[in-house]
C-alpha cells in the first residue's frame, strides 16, 4: 500500500456545542483545515495514488457545505429556532456531533464514497485530519483494509 496525502486550508466555518459546559456553547468560528490521506495497492497510469489536480469535487463539497457556514448539531433545539426564525440568514452542516471528531468522521466517509466512486474502487481514503485551528487537532482513521 502507498499512501499520499491534500490538504484544505483556511475554511472558514462557525460551530456551537451546545452541551458544552463552557464557551464553546457559544457560536464561533474558525479557520479550519483538512488533510485527507489516500491510498491504493496499484499506483494510476501517471504513477499517481490521486491525481491532485482531479480533486476538485472533494474542494467543491468542501465549499458546498462547509465554506462560510456554520455546523450545529442534529439535537440543538435552540440552534433549530434560530434557523427556523431566520431560514436563508445561515448555510447550516447538520451533524451529530459538532467537533473536530464528528466533523472527522463525517468527512472520512463523505470524502472515502465520493474517492471510490471517482477512482472506481482503485484508491480509498486512509484517514480524515481536522484542524479548528493551528494547535487542535483530530484524526480518523479507517479500519485496517480501508476499504
Amino acid at each position: 500500500m502507498i499512501t499520499c496525502s491534500k490538504t484544505f486550508a483556511d475554511i472558514p466555518l462557525a460551530h456551537r456545542q451546545h452541551a458544552h459546559p463552557g464557551p464553546c456553547r457559544f457560536i464561533h468560528g474558525h479557520s479550519w483545515s483538512i488533510r485527507v490521506t489516500f491510498a491504493c495497492e496499484q499506483l494510476n497510469e501517471h504513477g499517481f495514488v490521486v491525481d491532485f489536480g482531479k480533486l476538485g469535487y472533494l474542494q467543491t463539497w468542501i465549499d458546498e457545505h462547509l465554506d462560510h457556514g456554520i455546523m450545529l448539531a442534529n439535537d440543538d433545539a435552540a440552534a433549530k429556532k434560530l434557523i427556523d426564525a431566520e431560514p436563508g440568514l445561515f448555510k447550516v452542516f447538520w451533524v451529530d456531533q459538532p467537533s473536530c471528531e464528528g466533523l472527522a468522521e463525517v468527512l472520512f466517509e463523505t470524502f472515502n464514497g465520493l474517492l471510490k466512486q471517482h477512482e472506481r474502487g482503485r484508491a480509498w481514503v486512509t484517514s480524515v485530519e481536522v484542524w479548528e485551528d493551528p494547535r487542535n487537532m483530530t484524526r480518523y482513521t479507517a479500519d485496517t483494509s480501508g476499504r
